[in-house]
């Protein structure tokens, strides 16, 4: 299979580590992972979700990335080359179900950046409308609006700013500063929360009373869940950085790495939140409001709270970003392989239609939850899913093979692609007929 001659890749071993484990911890992490554990009891979620990323994630990652190395192609061409039937076609669906989710969560990374500006402005006494970018639940607030069309203009700009310089200038180098910078960050947080008075009772509930009986199918699902949502997985993201991999990269390491720094980065932003809450008497089990809602009120209780929630909510813009260029990555890189457009032309056109698509989400959460469950839960378990079956039954077995292997060899190779075969999409499917139960049928 040829290659084109002017696919870029990472400048260097340590690039490719920063650059993809910015890609996972995201918002997945740092705000979906302390309220699903909320929502699912604590330390027996906790030990599911762990065993999901070392079983599920890596595994999956492994695939999505050895597609995108093989064909050199974002999702739009990889599903064909990876010999997926209709690959094509299903390559521009999820080219356009990526645009409509890059658009809502745009708007989501504006809340971050408008509630960590919120906080430096507490600290300097300036008046802040704390929480009034939120979207109502119903109607409409032109005051909300407006307030979301500013951040997500901000936001997609910036996106704009790294592609514009390309993988290694512009992407790669972002990555070397915002995730030691995060997981510094994250460090400081957890001194402060564990330090406060009735913490360590949170921290028993988080990671030390495992009740095996508590272990549900449901606890199951949603960790299987939590895993591929966390890791960026669905077919896409990790597709398209896997093309700029370089073929001496070990793909088995790399997958383990990622994932370690995924999975600590969740670990630590619930030992940053948790124990905090529990001390505050407050709720883990609010759900998604728990990070935009308890959170500030944790802070607020706090001394010095406003530099603790300036350096909490603005680290997590820097990795909620790091996540958006990856989404706008696939979109540029699916227009440069597949149309005749530059890659600054790319760049804009897909800036401009994601503002546009960002709009909808932002009236109220009656438009913003259908769209995050069909463009986000929906469309990433099926993505996965569709990168699993092109690596395990599409692809020639000798490419698969040597693709996972990176120059190693052993019957481990073997079981690996076997795995990927039959367990792994048995797995998806769960979590998939899990979400339409739950989120779509109720």
């Amino acid at each position: 299979m040829s290659e084109p001659a002017a696919r870029p890749t990472f400048a260097s071993h340590l690039g490719v580590l920063v650059t993809m484990i910015g890609v996972a911890v995201g918002l997945g992490n740092v705000w979906r992972f302390p309220y699903m554990v909320g929502m699912f009891g604590g330390a027996p979620f906790v030990l599911v979700y762990v065993l999901a990323v070392a079983l599920v994630g890596v595994p999956i990652l492994m695939a999505e990335w050895a597609l995108g190395r093989h064909t050199r192609r974002g999702p739009v061409g990889a599903f064909e080359r990876g010999g997926l039937p209709f690959g094509r076609p299903l390559g521009w669906i999820f080219f356009g179900g990526v645009t409509a989710a890059t658009a809502y969560y745009s708007v989501a990374v504006g809340w971050v950046l408008y509630h960590g500006v919120g906080e430096l402005a507490r600290g300097l006494g300036a008046a802040w409308p704390h929480g009034s970018i939120l979207p109502p639940a119903s109607g409409f607030d032109p005051r909300s609006f407006a307030f979301q069309m500013v951040a997500t203009a901000l936001v997609v700009l910036a996106c704009a700013a790294a592609l514009l310089r390309g993988l290694r200038r512009g992407i790669e180098r972002a990555s070397k500063v915002l995730v030691p910078a995060l997981f510094a960050v994250l460090v400081v947080l957890i001194v402060r929360a564990v330090t406060l008075p009735g913490a360590g009772a949170g921290v028993s509930w988080y990671l030390l009373k495992v009740d095996l009986g508590a272990i549900t199918p449901a606890v199951i699902l949603a960790a299987l869940g939590q895993a591929i949502f966390s890791l960026s997985l669905g077919g896409t993201f990790m597709v398209a950085y896997g093309s700029y991999l370089d073929r001496s990269e070990n793909l088995r390491t790399g997958a383990a790495w990622t994932a370690g720094g995924d999975l600590g980065a969740g670990l630590l932003a619930g030992f940053a939140v948790l124990p905090a809450v529990f001390a505050l008497g407050l709720e883990p089990a609010s759900g998604p409001g728990l990070l935009f809602t308890t959170m500030p009120q944790v802070f607020a209780a706090l001394p010095a709270g406003w530099l603790f929630g300036a350096l909490f909510f603005l680290s997590l813009f820097g990795a909620a970003y790091l996540s958006d260029v990856a989404a706008f990555e696939v979109l540029v890189a699916g227009l440069t392989d597949n149309t005749r457009l530059s890659r600054r032309g790319a760049v804009w056109t897909v800036v401009a239609v994601v503002f546009v698509l960002a709009l909808p989400p932002m009236v109220n959460l009656e438009v913003f939850v259908p769209w995050d469950l069909t463009f986000g839960s929906g469309f990433q378990t099926l993505g996965a899913l569709l990168a699993v079956l092109a690596v395990g039954w599409g692809m020639h077995r000798a490419s698969a093979l040597e693709e996972l292997a990176s120059g190693e060899a052993g019957v481990s190779i073997v079981l690996l692609r076997a795995w990927l075969r039959w367990v792994v999409p048995l797995a998806i499917l769960a979590v998939g007929a899990w979400w339409v139960v739950t989120d779509v049928l109720g």
